[in-house]
């Protein structure tokens, strides 16, 4: 899943990508790298983001996916948005996925429209909000508590008939480094759930912030942990940098699948 990030304050490609012509060239890059998907978002959700209404967002984003499905028309896009209105626009736009950090929670009418597009929901675990999620987030097992969050979320959305659900656990949206490669370590467990597991690492915190370094700086360690995801069961990895992403899959394939 290749990210494109359409918001000015994202933490490493914010503002990056402003024409549409450097939005086709970073989607066709990416999808001839090998993406399976692209993940627009149009609303920061690092530490501290600035809040956009729903509006902005909605004329931030819809237009890209516009331009996207007419370009590219075999495309599978995914939408960041944790809004329920930005997700029914966009996905009669012609956008396949929902990618919600919020697992439902900011807008209760988003199952609803999950239910009846009949598309796949990713669902995120996030502690907090964005402006408060890394102040001082605390577990009592940080594996176990969000293992019965997926299963209390999996519960909801069954009922309502939702079955192609993806599972995210959020690395760093509330949680502080050490529960990061708790996590990772033990990513594997959320196999049992028997749902894909999504992995987005690409270039966090939880990665500079050990290795005392800066975003730009961190192709080579989003490799070494995304490695480390696809071991522990993770069958997607949301990502800046596809071209690497794939060279971890093919040989991590070519290791265990030969």
């Amino acid at each position: 899943m290749g990210i494109l990030n359409i918001t000015p304050d994202s933490f490493f490609d914010g503002g990056k990508y402003k024409s549409d012509e450097d939005i086709i060239k970073q989607t066709r890059k990416m999808l001839k790298h090998g993406a399976t998907f692209i993940d627009i978002g149009a609303y920061s959700s690092r530490p501290n983001a600035k809040h956009i209404s729903n509006s902005e967002e909605l004329n931030r984003i819809l237009p890209v996916v516009k331009l996207l499905v007419k370009q590219i028309p075999d495309i599978l896009i995914s939408v960041d948005t944790f809004r329920s209105n930005v997700a029914k626009k966009c996905l009669e736009a012609g956008a396949c996925m929902i990618n919600d950090i919020s697992g439902g929670d900011y807008d209760k009418n988003m199952y609803n429209i999950i239910s009846k597009y009949q598309v796949p929901y990713i669902l995120m675990h996030m502690k907090g909000t964005p402006k408060t999620m890394q102040s001082n987030p605390k577990y009592d097992d940080v594996t176990k508590d969000i293992y019965t969050y997926f299963i209390e979320k999996i519960n909801q959305l069954q009922k309502l008939n939702i079955k192609d659900v993806i599972l995210d656990v959020g690395f760093g949206f509330g949680k502080t480094v050490n529960h990061n490669y708790t996590i990772l370590k033990n990513l594997n467990k959320f196999s049992n759930l028997n749902r894909p597991i999504l992995a987005g690492m690409s270039r966090k915190s939880m990665l500079y912030k050990v290795l005392d370094s800066k975003p730009s700086k961190m192709k080579n360690a989003t490799s070494v942990v995304n490695t480390i995801a696809l071991l522990n069961g993770a069958n997607i990895l949301r990502v800046h940098d596809v071209k690497e992403a794939i060279e971890c899959i093919k040989l991590v394939k070519k290791t265990y699948n030969q």
